[in-house]
């Protein structure tokens, strides 16, 4: 999940810096920009980067997470609109035009469809919901035994199915470099999302992506995702849970392509 960090760029915008890169730079395609979850980094769209063989791929560090600059915001409303203007910001300087989002990304990016004036050609939406409520024992946890949090998250068929040691080791890593902090607000801004009566208003195709074993946002989020966008499809991997990009990273990129040729 993480190549290293040697090829970040960052830009600058309400008084901080978003780190970002991007693969397949000279590749033709309407660029796909990928926004990870709760406590991770970019790291996580690691295998994604096979599509850039026919679109430029980008994947960004949200305010607080991996490289990027931290930021002061409460959590829900207001942690949800800086990383908006993380993701508007990383897409105007990478002409990027499909957001593809896990989880806290897919809600921040629903949130950019909805509220911001930004062209989009689509989106892919995975491991995420309309809203998005989090275990009362898990936001206790968060707050008061980390590890606990962790551990919990790690069991099977949350983030993982049935994930190998070293790819389990390297989530908690980057979950513990987070920091409780930033992880805590992450889950909460989650736990406040709610745009269930607006999908409809969503404007651009999507996708919604959803491995079979997800326990944290379950198919039948999906399912409502594919209802309600005006336009939108549905793809159910085999074994994978919340990370399926991860856990099932060829399927996952073949269904992303195919959205590619359909749009």
């Amino acid at each position: 999940m993480n190549e290293g960090r040697s090829d970040v760029n960052t830009v600058y915008h309400h008084g901080r810096e978003t780190a970002y890169r991007t693969r397949g730079g000279g590749a033709t395609g309407p660029g796909l920009l990928c926004v990870h979850g709760s406590g991770g980094t970019g790291d996580v769209w690691s295998a994604q980067s096979n599509l850039a063989r026919r679109t430029p791929v980008t994947s960004l560090d949200l305010s607080g997470h991996g490289a990027s600059d931290d930021i002061n915001a409460e959590p829900g409303p207001e942690a949800l609109e800086a990383y908006a203007d993380d993701i508007v910001a990383v897409a105007e300087a990478t002409d990027a035009s499909v957001l593809v989002g896990n989880s806290l990304g897919g809600a921040v990016a629903m949130w950019v469809a909805l509220e911001r004036d930004l062209p989009l050609d689509g989106l892919v939406l995975t491991g995420t919901g309309a809203k998005l409520t989090v275990l009362d024992d898990l936001l206790v946890w968060l707050g008061d035994d980390f590890e606990r949090a962790i551990e919990f998250l790690h069991q099977p068929d949350r983030l993982f199915h049935d994930a190998d040691k070293d790819v389990l080791d390297r989530s908690r890593a980057a979950m513990r470099d987070a920091g409780r902090a930033v992880v805590e607000r992450d889950f909460r801004t989650c736990h406040e999302f709610d745009v269930r009566d607006r999908l409809d208003e969503i404007p651009a195709p999507a996708l919604a992506v959803v491995g079979e074993h997800d326990g944290l946002t379950p198919p039948r989020y999906h399912e409502y995702l594919a209802e309600e966008i005006p336009v939108c499809d549905l793809t159910v991997l085999d074994g994978a849970a919340h990370l399926a990009m991860v856990e099932q990273s060829a399927a996952f990129n073949d269904a992303v392509e195919a959205f590619l040729d359909d749009l």
